[in-house]
């Protein structure tokens, strides 16, 4: 009977445990980071030097003085600079096949984005949110920049 039990469990065991360790795959890396920034990662604020890794649902926050260089998965290079909050609310990518999805939020500051694979192959796949508006990629450079939040 035990081993019926366990026979019936494993699957779901390994089913699940895939599934949290894909949703906790790196997005990207820091290749630069100056100044004061920090990843906000399931309530807490760690420093992010060059190295850290960037997850989906990370957010990335920059002080005054701040500025930070994060290389993706899909070679997608996103600069952040002074004084900003981008959330990286979707990041899903098949080195394979170079589908998934792309899509960030920037909350305050100033983002500079040079678009990789993702959206060479599918240029609806990468998005960025602002509080105006909601951007769609179809180039391969551009610059984006809000105002701070009135929340």
């Amino acid at each position: 009977m035990r081993s019926v039990l366990i026979s019936l469990a494993l699957p779901i065991v390994l089913t699940f445990g895939a599934a949290s360790a894909e949703a906790a795959e790196d997005a990207g890396h820091i290749k630069v980071s100056n100044g004061i920034v920090q990843i906000e990662r399931s309530g807490q604020r760690l420093p992010a030097p060059v190295g850290s890794v960037v997850q989906q649902g990370d957010l990335v926050i920059t002080g005054a003085d701040g500025s930070v260089g994060i290389t993706f998965r899909d070679n997608s290079l996103l600069s952040v600079g002074p004084d900003s909050v981008l959330s990286i609310d979707r990041f899903v990518f098949d080195s394979t096949t170079h589908q998934g999805a792309f899509e960030s939020s920037l909350k305050q500051g100033t983002l500079a984005v040079v678009s990789g694979k993702l959206a060479k192959q599918s240029p609806e796949a990468m998005k960025v949110k602002t509080p105006a508006a909601i951007l769609g990629v179809r180039g391969t450079e551009f610059l984006v920049r809000t105002g701070q939040s009135k929340d």
